[in-house]
């Protein structure tokens, strides 16, 4: 996996330059996926992949995923040409990841916190408030530390390689019922949450009642009322239109997260030395520039939800600390679903990122 990220580094790629692609015909794409991954798989010269994500069209996630699919064709000398297809059209995340693990899907932005159902560690990196800044984030979340050795791990179990890793920014609470700036104001609410035992059980201790909703199904959920908010970073919930429907958002800054540029292991395994390296060559240049781009536009965001009519809810030092000692009083609690280890080896690092 890659070396610890001790600097970010801009690859020089302009948000213009990446020249998004024209939507294909998901149907056919889904019809013949037997065939061309049967093709793939047993050639090691290249062939035509599809990349699936959730991300919302244009987003920062979605020209991440553009662009490493631009640098792999390059690298490859074209031998590899990858069709990028954003916004659920293929898939929400636990349907990815299980055409990834199968091999019937060759590349993905994988959201894997929400893929749960398919092993509980995939959520490990959810725990309440492990990180409070961009500078402890880079040391535990994109070095060699516990949560990217066992994302990394536990996602080749399941049949997937990680390439890489993009950033999904901290988490915030959207609601249509009002303001939410103590632990008394989340009580009662019907929350939307990924399915991640560390996320359900943070929003039920405060006594939200929490529901799964696959990511394309969640505004239609939220415009009929079937829950009341969700938990997302600013970015997603502005790029899938989640604000149009909730007009309070707090920064509550409870999880940050990340996903995976990820890869099927069939597949990876069916390709040449040479296409190994450009593939993780093109996944490093994308992490980066991702990453840097995700940073620079999330106080832009808050202005643009501000300026549509959401009340953007900033918590002082005092009410961030409430949140924090609920939220990592739970980490003792879900030692069962992580294992006793792994906290602690987590906690220790965490420490370590704060001095």
């Amino acid at each position: 996996m890659k070396k610890k990220r001790n600097k970010l580094v801009i690859t020089g790629v302009a948000f213009s330059s990446i020249a998004l692609l024209g939507c294909a015909d998901v149907n056919d794409s889904a019809d013949n996926s037997e065939n061309d991954t049967t093709e793939a798989s047993s050639n090691e010269n290249g062939g035509e992949y599809r990349l699936g994500m959730v991300a919302a069209q244009d987003s920062i996630q979605h020209q991440g995923a553009e662009m490493f699919a631009e640098r792999v064709e390059e690298k490859t000398n074209g031998e590899i040409s990858i069709d990028v297809f954003p916004g659920g059209q293929i898939g929400s995340d636990e349907s990815l990841g299980q055409d990834l693990g199968s091999g019937n899907l060759e590349f993905a932005f994988l959201n894997q916190g929400s893929l749960s159902g398919m092993d509980q560690m995939l959520d490990f990196h959810y725990l309440p408030y492990i990180v409070s800044s961009y500078e402890e984030a880079d040391e535990i979340y994109y070095g060699d530390g516990v949560i990217p050795q066992t994302m990394e791990e536990t996602l080749l179990d399941n049949n997937i390689r990680a390439l890489g890793w993009y950033e999904l920014e901290f988490r915030g609470l959207s609601n249509s019922s009002g303001p939410v700036e103590n632990p008394e104001d989340i009580d009662g609410l019907q929350l939307r949450v990924p399915g991640s035992q560390a996320i359900m059980s943070f929003f039920e201790e405060v006594g939200a009642q929490t529901v799964t909703v696959a990511m394309p199904e969640l505004y239609t959920a939220l415009q009929q009322g079937t829950v009341d908010g969700q938990d997302n970073g600013l970015l997603i919930t502005y790029d899938n239109n989640l604000h149009e429907t909730n007009e309070y958002y707090t920064r509550l800054n409870h999880v940050f997260a990340t996903g995976t540029i990820a890869m099927s292991e069939q597949i990876w395994g069916n390709s040449s030395e040479e296409h190994q390296a450009a593939l993780e060559e093109a996944a490093e240049e994308a992490q980066e520039w991702q990453i840097e781009a995700q940073r620079a536009e999330v106080e832009e965001y808050a202005q643009m939800m501000e300026s549509e009519g959401v009340e953007v809810i900033e918590l002082d030092d005092n009410q961030l600390e409430t949140f924090q000692e609920i939220g990592m009083d739970l980490w003792d609690e879900l030692e069962d679903v992580y294992g006793s280890e792994n906290i602690e080896e987590l906690r220790n690092e965490v420490e370590e990122a704060r001095e």
